[in-house]
């Protein structure tokens, strides 16, 4: 799907479902190879995954600690974290990588701490969420990784069950050690999945792309600093210009879906949802393909849209207000330190950033 009104009528169609145990024909038929690499992506027992009540039951857990209210709360810790990492910034020379050293690690020890991952386990973790959204590892290589990731959250768990703390994760088993009936242990360690992994992953290539749009147009990031546009107005545009999730598996329709007169999903196909393509239409102007502050329609859905829209939004448009300018106000000779042609992206067709984001700070 690429078509951004299209898009929005299916993500919202009760018609639509995200759980292949009921709704996909080639998992209930068997078809769906054990060792296909994209496994994870439809095999967890989640919100990610679930259908109508089981959907609203799972996400009611975890949706409370993301309202509005709350996530305004985290403001005073994350400018914290934003400037600690910009000092650390400041004491380094030459070229740096500002994902490696901004951009990954301010939305990372965010979640971390929400979720009380201890810091011993930062790396590994960091590693196998990497994997998850590696699309062009091998069966072997995601396997090892799935098998990576299951072992290092199950250790979070008896970690946190043992000793609870002020946590996330310890909110979690909590209410399922209180009452079984609401959080399976399966639930809970693929809620832990869902939540680790896009609670960073996406924020990682908003700020990339963010920062890589303005130093590649410097006459918009003055009109910025001088206040003509707002960092609210950058976070709307790089999320239409370069969708963090550029595309998200899967979907299923439950019956049929007449989309037009040529065309029919049938009951129990798959639907691809592509983000990064709906950002890009003609909606958009003339020059979609184009970062464009002055452009009246900002309207993306790379946050989704429907019942699934992302619980963490607000965090990560926090976290990048926050970042942004801070990190233009510390900086404000940054430069990108290779032509931006020679930007290499991730090997994903589901996560869109950079491999590395090298620049000189002064």
């Amino acid at each position: 799907m690429t078509d951004p009104d299209l898009l929005k009528r299916l993500l919202s169609d009760p018609k639509v479902s995200k759980d292949p145990r009921q709704h996909w024909a080639a998992w209930r038929d068997g078809t769906v190879p054990a060792d296909w690499p994209l496994m994870i992506w439809v095999a967890v027992q989640n919100m990610f995954t679930a259908y109508g009540g089981e959907h609203r039951r799972l996400r009611s857990l975890v949706s409370k600690a993301f309202t509005y209210r709350r996530t305004e709360a985290l403001r005073p810790w994350v400018e914290e974290i934003t400037h600690g990492l910009l000092d650390r910034l400041e004491r380094t020379t030459g070229t740096v990588d500002l994902r490696e050293n901004f951009a990954y690690p301010l939305p990372i020890e965010v979640i971390c701490q929400l979720f009380g991952v201890p810091d011993e386990h930062r790396a590994d973790l960091r590693k196998a969420v990497d994997g998850v959204f590696n699309t062009s590892a091998t069966a072997e290589e995601a396997a090892a990784n799935g098998e990576q990731l299951y072992r290092i959250l199950g250790e979070l768990v008896a970690t946190r069950r043992a000793a609870p703390g002020d946590d996330l994760a310890s909110g979690l088993i909590a209410a399922r050690d209180e009452d079984g009936s609401a959080l399976q242990e399966a639930e809970l360690i693929d809620t832990l999945i869902l939540m680790i992994s896009a609670g960073h992953e996406t924020t990682v290539n908003l700020l990339d792309h963010a920062i890589t749009a303005l130093l590649t147009h410097p006459e918009q990031l003055r009109q910025v600093l001088d206040g003509t546009y707002t960092w609210g107005d950058v976070l709307d545009e790089t999320l239409r210009w370069q969708a963090p999730v550029a595309h998200l598996p899967l979907r299923y329709a439950v019956e049929d879906i007449v989309v037009s007169d040529e065309v029919t999903i049938k009951a129990g196909e798959a639907i691809l949802a592509s983000y990064a393509a709906a950002g890009r239409s003609p909606e958009a102007g003339e020059n979609a393909d184009e970062f464009d502050l002055s452009r009246p329609n900002k309207n993306h859905l790379s946050f989704g849209h429907g019942v699934h829209f992302c619980l963490g939004a607000p965090l990560a448009r926090l976290e990048a207000e926050i970042a942004l300018p801070a990190l233009f106000a510390r900086f404000p000779e940054l430069a990108l330190a290779v032509d931006p042609a020679e930007l290499s992206t991730t090997a994903s067709f589901i996560s869109n950033g950079h491999l590395t984001l090298p620049v000189t700070l002064r």
